[in-house]
C-alpha cells in the first residue's frame, strides 16, 4: 500500500495540465517530486486516475474548509497521508493538523516533510490496530466534565480500498464510537464489482497493491455503527457529463454503489 503514495502526488503536481478545470494549486507536490527524483510519467499517462485524484483532492478541500468554516479551532487529520499536504488550504490560523501513516512512509515523510507550523504534527499509526484514536491523541468522545468535546475532521484517501472488509469495519466502528459529535469522515471508496481487479488497473497494478475493500450499497457505510450517519457522496461520473451519469444509472443495479466516489461520514448522537 505504501508503495501508491507516488500516484497522487503525481497527479496534484502536473495533472493541472491535463484538467485544468480541477486545478488544484498545490504548491507543495512539484517540489517533492524533483527532490524525490523518480520518473512519474507513467502515472501521468493514466489520465482517468489523474482525474479521480483531482477530482477527490478538490471535494477533500471543499469540505473541509467548510468544516473548518464552523470550527475555526478544531482537529484535523490525514489518515495514510502519504505525501500529501492539505494543510496548506486549510490553515485558518488557529486549527490543529495531524498527518499519520505508516511507519516507513512517515520515516520518509519526515525528511521532505517535517511539520514546520506549531499547529501541526506528525504520528506514526496503523489504523488496522484497535485503538489508533486514542494513540494518535485525537479529541475524546467527551470532555472532562462530561460535555461534548469539539468534533474533529477525519480524512482517508486512498487507504480503505486496500484493506480487508473486517478491517474496513473496524476502523469505520472506532471512529464512530471514539469521535465527537459532529466529528467527520471523508473516504473515497470503490464499488465491490472492483475487489481484485487493481491487477488490471494502469497505476496501481504495477505496485503489486490489492483492492480488497468496495460496497455493495452505500448504506453499509452507515450501518457500521450506530452513531454514523451518511451526509454526502458523490461519483466520479459527475466529471463526464450528461453520458457518465446515464452510464452510471443504467449500471447501478449491477455496481451497487458509485465505480469510484467520495463519501461524508458524520458522528451523531442516537
Amino acid at each position: 500500500m505504501p508503495s501508491t503514495l507516488l500516484i497522487p502526488l503525481a497527479a496534484r503536481a502536473r495533472g493541472n495540465h491535463y484538467f485544468p478545470w480541477l486545478a488544484c494549486g498545490d504548491a507543495v507536490a512539484a517540489g517533492l517530486l524533483e527532490r524525490l527524483g523518480t520518473d512519474v510519467e507513467p502515472y501521468l499517462n493514466d489520465l482517468p486516475t489523474v482525474l479521480n485524484v483531482l477530482w477527490r483532492t478538490r471535494i477533500i478541500r471543499d469540505t473541509a474548509q467548510g468544516f473548518f468554516l464552523r470550527h475555526p479551532g478544531g482537529q484535523g487529520v490525514n489518515l495514510g497521508c502519504g505525501l500529501s499536504h492539505h494543510f496548506q488550504w486549510l490553515d485558518t490560523g488557529a486549527n490543529h493538523w495531524l498527518d499519520a501513516d505508516l511507519p516507513e512512509v512517515m520515516a520518509l515523510r519526515r525528511q521532505l516533510l517535517p511539520a514546520r507550523c506549531p499547529r501541526t504534527r506528525l504520528a506514526e499509526a496503523d489504523i488496522t490496530q484497535p485503538g489508533w484514536w486514542h494513540r494518535l491523541g485525537l479529541p475524546p468522545r467527551a470532555a472532562g466534565s462530561g460535555a461534548a468535546a469539539a468534533p474533529a475532521l477525519v480524512v482517508c484517501e486512498g487507504v480503505l480500498m486496500y484493506l480487508e472488509p473486517g478491517q474496513v469495519q473496524a476502523v469505520l466502528h472506532e471512529f464512530a464510537q471514539c469521535a465527537p459529535p459532529g466529528s467527520r469522515l471523508v473516504l473515497d471508496v470503490l464499488t465491490h464489482r472492483a475487489v481484485g481487479t487493481a491487477g488490471r488497473h494502469a497505476s496501481v497494478g504495477p505496485t503489486g497493491a490489492e483492492f480488497r475493500w468496495g460496497l455493495a450499497r452505500l448504506a453499509d457505510l452507515s450501518a457500521a455503527h450506530p452513531r454514523l450517519a451518511l451526509r454526502h457522496a458523490h461519483s466520479v461520473a459527475e466529471c463526464y457529463g450528461w453520458a457518465g451519469l446515464a452510464l452510471e444509472t443504467l449500471w447501478w443495479p449491477w455496481l451497487g454503489a458509485p465505480l469510484y466516489g467520495m463519501v461524508e461520514l458524520e458522528v451523531t448522537t442516537p
